[in-house]
């Protein structure tokens, strides 16, 4: 799920902001200006990465939004975008950079009525959250629900994605801030540690080490091996193995967290997960059983990731407090919990 932005008045409408020219400029002395309206514009042309489609979502014309955008452009003296023939448009790092802060100023825009008549300014108005869809099952209902209770009048709506498309999410301004995996997260994003997730085998009902509390990860090297194989995440589940300096023998490799626990269900092999489903019932019908891990392996990050510098609105930081009131990580550190709590 996408949130949209609401229709945006004529530009005619817009709100200027004053900015002081540059040393150098063509412009020198001449106080330079653009309207919110240009900057909501942007904001939707960036997230959407084409022309037509942002003019068909804010109900203008290409021509008028277009014009909007050069204008911007010649105010803050930069191009915005770099225009790629039969692709549409690609943020350059300065519209990167003014992205990183429009969304911040617009919201102290929206929120400037209510200052002004000494009403509560109570958080309102639209909020995307990526989240990495493995986890979002594990974690989207419950902060769903737990953010609609505090903040009833903003609209808090998911996009979900692999680590790589979550990122590309994040560079456009499709989505504010991002919960995922610290698995292939580049430098370019600032991030800040939610929830230690430790690994832990599950094995099929029936399993000679089924009534077990936990285990080594050594005592199934002999055993076929159910890999999650999701990009980055792939590569951190053998890298525990590595660890070990055991070789896996990997039998199948679904790209689905359901399938990976049917296959096990039924008895094609055993696998190694991070999120711990306590009820073990699977979509095949039957059950797993999971089994902590004795041996000392590094747990996975859950993270919330902003492009780094970038200025956060306050609902977005209203959704990093509640992740933190959730899963207990004030500090950016934790240690381990116990597996199902």
């Amino acid at each position: 799920m996408v949130a949209r932005l609401s229709r945006i008045a004529p530009e005619s409408k817009g709100r200027r902001i004053q900015r002081p020219t540059r040393p150098g400029c063509d412009n020198c002395g001449v106080p330079a200006s653009f309207t919110l309206t240009q900057l909501r514009y942007f904001v939707v042309v960036a997230r959407l990465e084409h022309m037509t489609h942002a003019a068909t979502e804010l109900s203008v014309t290409q021509s008028t939004l277009s014009s909007a955008i050069s204008q911007l452009e010649r105010e803050v003296d930069a191009q915005l975008f770099d225009r790629l023939p039969r692709r549409g448009l690609r943020l350059t790092d300065a519209g990167r950079a003014l992205l990183t802060r429009s969304l911040r100023l617009l919201e102290d825009a929206d929120l400037l009525g209510d200052s002004l008549h000494d009403e509560p300014t109570e958080l309102a108005g639209e909020l995307t959250v990526g989240i990495y869809a493995p986890i979002t099952p594990f974690r989207a209902p419950t902060l769903l629900h737990e953010f609609e209770q505090r903040h009833p009048r903003v609209a808090l709506t998911f996009l979900e994605g692999d680590q790589q498309s979550l990122q590309h999410a994040l560079r456009t301004g499709r989505c504010e801030v991002a919960l995922m995996y610290d698995l292939g997260v580049g430098d370019d994003y600032s991030r800040r540690v939610i929830d230690l997730i430790p690994p832990h085998v599950i094995v099929p009902e029936g399993h000679r080490s089924a009534g077990r509390a936990e285990a080594s990860l050594r005592e199934f090297a002999d055993e076929p091996l159910i890999l999650l194989s999701i990009p980055h995440t792939r590569d951190y589940y053998l890298s525990l193995f590595a660890r070990l300096g055991i070789e896996p023998k990997v039998r199948h490799a679904p790209l689905g967290y359901e399938t990976v626990r049917s296959f096990v269900a039924l008895g094609q092999g055993y696998s190694v997960l991070n999120h711990w489903v306590e009820h073990g019932m699977t979509y095949a019908g039957t059950r797993v059983v999971p089994i902590a891990l004795s041996d000392d392996l590094p747990p996975t990050e859950l993270l919330l990731v902003r492009p780094r510098n970038s200025v956060p609105t306050r609902k977005s930081l209203a959704f990093e407090q509640l992740c933190v009131d959730l899963y207990g990580v004030g500090s950016g550190e934790s240690a381990p919990r116990a597996p199902g709590r």
